[in-house]
């Protein structure tokens, strides 16, 4: 249930308007000028403000400036007449969420009314202290609020947790807010990733070497576990380790001391390790290609990031949020996207989840012209390949059907003329036929006239 704020002069049409949006469940104040609306909203908050555009004396297009200084993120729906439009297609460039032209239908008002609260605002407030830990993390879906809740008491204890997701999901994200909710805060969280280091030097990075071990090792390196000492160190893609890697990563964790490469001696070590995978470590593990004893010693607790698919109700939001950071590294000034551009976003397919998203948004706010971005330029960015990939066998199958109809069509459905313009003779030309399921006749004005296969073919 929202609650929304009606402004109207029309007393019947008030009426009329909260009747329909109250029986549609929402709880509805209803203020018949633009003075009596901002003194309703000094009182408290609405989730929505419904507005005339004709108003006695400020009228709707001022009451909605005002909001915009008062609360920059609270959503306004203007209703307008007629010669009113280009006022309010204006307002739309300066953040309006939509607007209505009388007369409209109550299913119209509702439409607008339900996508405007389910279009999430960036909060006005900065997060609660005890919040900050996960102030990166943009969201407000309950697949989200119960993994991070989830995730905040884990970070109480030094387990080791797994976080699975993937690709693009935003599972450093969540390892570095697992740290900064746990009691190693204020020490370092160093994050690697393991696939994208060559094997030949992953194992100096993670665990150091000493002056001379191996060629160019010129001076001694101090490696990622020894930096991380006292905080957290996060391994990212952990399912691409090398084998010979597992089992010095296990024999670290199970003695809590590092050797470095070409060193005597161990150096005591005191690191949470938070380590993530989009691999299926279990059909890794079958496959004999990542250690079971290492797994049980990663996943002593495990967290599964949704995908973006999963938290739809998150990429308004997330959109959003990308839209006011990228303001500033392109020097704009920005309003947000207009209804029809979030839906379209809101709908799409996922397959690169938050980073993918992120891309879009970016792409989108360098190439915009105007302050509130339009649907065009989002399905621009959604725009998928228009080249189908198909194998060699496929694309000759295709192409060779396509030759042939082109052919019966060309000769009007006469197999010998067709055969003759293939350079193919007829028997052989019939067989290719009957490979495609096609026959002459289906390309003659006067199937009846269609002279039989010759016989044998």
């Amino acid at each position: 249930m929202a609650n929304l704020l009606l402004v109207d002069d029309d007393p019947d049409l008030l009426k009329l308007l909260s009747m329909r949006l109250s029986a549609a469940g929402h709880r509805v104040t209803s203020v018949e000028s633009a003075e009596a609306a901002l003194t309703q909203l000094a009182v408290a908050r609405p989730d929505l403000v419904v507005s005339d555009v004709r108003l006695p004396g400020r009228d709707g297009l001022t009451l909605f400036d005002e909001i915009r200084v008062r609360h920059p993120t609270l959503p306004v729906i203007l209703l307008t007449a007629h010669g009113s439009i280009p006022d309010a297609v204006d307002a739309m460039a300066r953040g309006v969420f939509s607007y209505l032209t009388k007369p409209f239908d109550g299913k119209a008002l509702l439409d607008k009314v339900n996508e405007a609260l389910a279009l999430p605002a960036p909060s006005e407030r900065a997060p609660s202290g005890d919040e900050n830990w996960r102030a990166e993390i943009v969201s407000r879906s309950n697949v989200m609020a119960d993994l991070l809740a989830e995730a905040k008491m884990v970070a109480a204890s030094d387990a080791s947790v797994l976080i699975t997701g993937e690709s693009g999901s935003g599972k450093e994200l969540l390892a570095h807010a697992i740290h900064r909710a746990s009691p190693r805060a204020s020490r370092p969280f160093i994050a690697v990733n393991c696939s994208a280091i060559p094997e030949s030097l992953l194992e100096s990075e993670l665990f150091g070497h000493v002056k001379g071990s191996f060629t160019g090792a010129v001076s001694n390196h101090r490696g990622l576990f020894e930096a991380a000492n006292g905080g957290t160190l996060f391994l990212d893609e952990i399912g691409d380790m090398p084998p010979a890697l597992q089992v010095k990563l296990l024999r670290v964790l199970q003695e809590r001391s590092v050797r470095p490469v070409g060193a005597s001696q161990s150096l005591p070590v005191d690191v949470r390790i938070l380590s993530a995978t989009h691999r299926d470590l279990d059909a890794a593990m079958a496959q004999g290609e990542f250690r079971e004893d290492l797994y049980y010693r990663l996943n002593v607790v495990s967290l599964r990031l949704p995908t973006l698919g999963e938290r739809r109700e998150d990429i308004p939001l997330l959109a959003n949020h990308f839209l006011a950071r990228l303001n500033q590294k392109y020097g704009k000034r920005l309003n947000g996207f207009s209804p029809d551009a979030i839906k379209a976003l809101s709908t799409a397919s996922w397959p690169g989840n938050v980073r993918q998203l992120h891309n879009v948004v970016e792409q989108v706010c360098a190439l915009t012209t105007t302050p509130m971005i339009a649907l065009t330029l989002v399905q621009r960015a959604l725009r998928v390949p228009s080249v189908e990939v198909l194998s060699y066998a496929d694309a000759r199958e295709r192409f060779e059907r396509d030759y042939l109809v082109g052919l019966l069509k060309l000769t009007d459905g006469n197999a010998a003329d067709a055969a003759r313009l293939a350079e193919r003779n007829r028997t052989e030309f019939y067989r290719l036929l009957q490979k495609h399921g096609l026959t002459p006749g289906q390309f003659r004005a006067d199937p009846a006239s269609s002279p039989p296969a010759p016989a044998g073919g």
